[in-house]
C-alpha cells in the first residue's frame, strides 16, 4: 500500500471517530436545550445528518482490509460524553456549547477538504463524492451557527436579564 493510501486511511479513520464523537455532543446538546427551539432544530437535523455521515464513512473503511476502527469510535464516545458535561455546570451553557459546536464544525471541515485532496490525489472518486457531499452538510451547518451565534447570545442575555431559564 502506498504512503498516500495509508495517509488517506488514517484520516478516513479519524473522520469517522469525528463523526461518532458528534453523534455524541450533538444528543448531548439537544437533550439538554430547553428555551431554544430553532437551535433544538437545526441540531436534530445535524444529528440525522452525522449519523448518515458515520455510516457512509463505514462503508468507506469496509472498503479496506483494515475495517472500522472500534477503539477510536469508544474513545470519541467518551470524550464527546466528558465534553458535554464541561458545560453543563456553566450557567451560560448555551452560548458555550454554541461556540464548541462552531469551532467543532470547522475542525470538520478541515478535515474534509485534506480528505478531499487525498481522495483526489490517489483517484478514489467515490470516496471523493462521498467527502464533498459530507464537507457541504458541515460547511452549512457552520455557516448556521455563524448567523445564529449572534441570534442566540443576546436571546440568552434577555433571558437571564429577566430571569427566564436562560442557561439551556
Amino acid at each position: 500500500m502506498t504512503h498516500s493510501v495509508e495517509h488517506f486511511l488514517g484520516w478516513l479513520r479519524d473522520a469517522h471517530a469525528m463523526e461518532v464523537q458528534a453523534t455524541g455532543l450533538l444528543r448531548g446538546q439537544i437533550n439538554r436545550i430547553e428555551s431554544y427551539p430553532e437551535l433544538t432544530q437545526k441540531l436534530q437535523q445535524h444529528l440525522a445528518e452525522t449519523e448518515a455521515q458515520v455510516e457512509s464513512l463505514g462503508t468507506l473503511l469496509d472498503r479496506s482490509d483494515r475495517g472500522r476502527p472500534v477503539l477510536r469510535d469508544l474513545t470519541g464516545r467518551i470524550s464527546a460524553a466528558a465534553q458535554g458535561m464541561g458545560s453543563v455546570f456553566s450557567g451560560d451553557e448555551v452560548v458555550k456549547t454554541t461556540m464548541a459546536a462552531y469551532a467543532f464544525e470547522h475542525n470538520e471541515i478541515a478535515l474534509y477538504r485534506v480528505l478531499i485532496a487525498a481522495a483526489d490525489e490517489i483517484g478514489d472518486s467515490e470516496a471523493r463524492d462521498v467527502l464533498q457531499r459530507i464537507l457541504s452538510e458541515e460547511v452549512a451547518m457552520a455557516a448556521w451557527l455563524e448567523t445564529h451565534l449572534d441570534v442566540i447570545t443576546r436571546l440568552y442575555l434577555m433571558r437571564d436579564e429577566r430571569d427566564l431559564q436562560a442557561k439551556r
